[in-house]
This record gives C-alpha cells, sequence and structure tokens, in this order.
C-alpha cells in the first residue's frame, strides 16, 4: 500500500517562495508519475505539475499555465521523493495542495493528505 506525506506549506507574502515536498512510502510498486494538485474553497481540485518517475519519458514534466514560469516540479528517485519549488507566490495560488501518485500497471491514484498554501499580506 502506498502513503503520501506531504511538508512544506505555510503562509507567505505575495512574492514569496515556498517548497512542498512529498515522500512516498510502501513496497512492491514502481512509481509511473507523481505531482501535485490544488484546491481552493470552493472551486474544483486542478493539477498545477506533474513529473514522470519511470520509464523512458522518466523527468518529463507538465505544468498549469497558471504556474509556468514560477513553479518547478523535481524528484528524488533514491528517496521516492518530489517537490514543488514556488516562487513569486501569488494571492491566487492560495489552496490546499495535494501530493499524488501513480503506480506502473495499477489503476487508482494515491493521494496525500494536502498542505495549506497561503500568500496574502
Amino acid at each position: 500500500q502506498v502513503q503520501l506525506v506531504e511538508s512544506g506549506g505555510g503562509l507567505v507574502q505575495p512574492g514569496g517562495s515556498l517548497r512542498l515536498s512529498c515522500a512516498a512510502s510502501g513496497s512492491g510498486f514502481s512509481i509511473s508519475t507523481m505531482g501535485w494538485y490544488r484546491q481552493a474553497p470552493g472551486k474544483q481540485r486542478d493539477l498545477v505539475a506533474a513529473i514522470v518517475i519511470g520509464g523512458s519519458a522518466g523527468g518529463s514534466a507538465v505544468y498549469s499555465d497558471s504556474v509556468k514560469g514560477r513553479f518547478s516540479i523535481s524528484r528524488d528517485n533514491a528517496k521516492n521523493m518530489v517537490y514543488l519549488q514556488m516562487n513569486s507566490l501569488k494571492p491566487e495560488d492560495t489552496a490546499v495542495y495535494y501530493c499524488y501518485l501513480d503506480v506502473m500497471g495499477r489503476s487508482g491514484r494515491s493521494w496525500g493528505q494536502g498542505t495549506q498554501v497561503t500568500a496574502s499580506s
């Protein structure tokens, strides 16, 4: 069974930076993709960024248009971790950020518990 634990959220002033971390634990699986979604109050959960972990496309990343050029996703395969570096944060980035993981050859997605990010003065 896969477990995900996020950390790094908090309160930051607009224009500031935060780095989110997500650690995956468990055994008997190979990771396909990891990434981050976010959900603001009253809104749907939207993809922020994702990165391919395994296979020939390992390291390939995608970003939502709203965060391109400001956020960067990276991975540490040896530690089963993924990071989201968030720079130039805006008030509209305020949301609960959820880490997710897809396992190779399996349906269904694993989710973390979420971490709050607030960009406010």
